[in-house]
């Protein structure tokens, strides 16, 4: 395959080029590029090759030879964006462009270039699909990425969704918040990681655009230096999981911005567990225990328009707002 491109509307910058995907060789330049972008953007991310490596294992929906668009200037790497696809239960596909543009090239005409054959992939890949199948283009952008956000209103791109981004300071006292009757948290072992995961699958299948963690997903999450199943709070009735917590902390993360802190993410409670107070009761569990661990703070994200509370739940065991993710979608006519 040709690996240059030739792409419509792109500006006339002199050493401009446009190529496609080469394999692992290009791993370092994309870790580099979300490195640049991050402060600018006002996104706190710790990525390095390996992330970007354990990503690319794993890829479902997405033929990163035909599905990547990599922008270089004399040579050098100063973008790159890629799309894919998933389906969700309620039976709308959804298809997802994004992609990191160096804030040394932005507002040159360079993003949104690639931005449109992004757009034009996409079409391409729903020319293949069922007609019937309701479709449309997805992103998530923090409100602080000001770029992102101006190309996608320009792009007729509508806000759908909130998520919500909260922290707490584990220096504050502790809420009550007992265990309701017959549930307790038992230590997570192996031979269970599997039912937590199926268990999850099925507890989250009640929030908004539902969808079920893939095979390979979980895969990457067992590969992940964050997969840390020892800092679960599971609550069990009998041989049945309840309610999770997927806590983890994040090292690396940790030390590139100075801080300590556990995330408290991955909640869920099962249907006939609900309403018991049960989530509060393992939130409160599992900031005690990363503040016996030496963190000073916990934080998790939330959809703000969760039917079932979740924001309200968080605020009432001292979670604040600190940042807020908006999801933006468009129609595939």
């Amino acid at each position: 395959m040709n690996e240059n491109m030739s792409l419509p509307n792109a500006p006339s910058i002199p050493g401009l080029t446009f190529r496609r995907f080469q394999g692992e060789v290009d791993y370092p330049h994309m870790a580099a590029l979300i490195a640049a972008c991050k402060d600018v953007d006002g996104v706190e991310r710790s990525t390095n090759v390996e992330d970007v490596a354990r990503t690319y294992r794993h890829l479902e929906n997405c033929d990163p030879q035909t599905d990547m668009v990599f922008a270089e200037v004399d040579g050098q790497v100063i973008a790159y964006g890629r799309i894919w696809w998933d389906d969700l239960l309620d039976g709308v596909r959804l298809y997802h462009p994004f992609g990191f543009l160096h804030p040394d090239w932005r507002h040159k005409g360079i993003g949104t270039a690639m931005w449109e054959a992004g757009e034009r992939r996409v079409y391409e890949i729903v020319s293949e699909h069922p007609k019937e199948t309701p479709k449309f283009l997805q992103v998530e952008s923090f409100e602080s990425e000001k770029d992102l956000v101006a190309l996608l209103e320009r792009g007729g791109y509508q806000p759908v969704r909130y998520e919500t981004y909260m922290v707490r300071d584990l220096g504050e006292p502790f809420p009550e918040a007992p265990m309701p009757p017959g549930l307790e948290v038992r230590p997570v072992k192996p031979e269970k990681y599997r039912h937590i995961f199926e268990a999850s699958n099925e507890a989250f299948r009640d929030h908004w655009s539902p969808f079920d963690m893939s095979e390979e997903v979980y895969k990457a999450e067992m590969e992940s230096p964050v997969f840390h199943p020892e800092l679960w709070k599971v609550a069990w009735e009998g041989d049945q999981m309840a309610s999770v917590i997927h806590n983890f902390i994040d090292e690396k993360e940790n030390a590139e911005y100075q801080r300590k802190r556990g995330y408290t993410e991955g909640i869920c409670t099962r249907r006939p567990w609900r309403k018991l107070g049960l989530a509060r009761s393992l939130l409160v569990q599992s900031m005690q225990m990363f503040k016996e661990m030496g963190m000073t703070e916990t934080a998790l994200s939330a959809d703000s328009q969760n039917l079932s509370g979740a924001v309200r739940l968080y605020e009432s065991v001292g979670y604040r707002k600190v940042k807020l993710q908006i999801n933006y979608r468009k129609p595939i006519e």
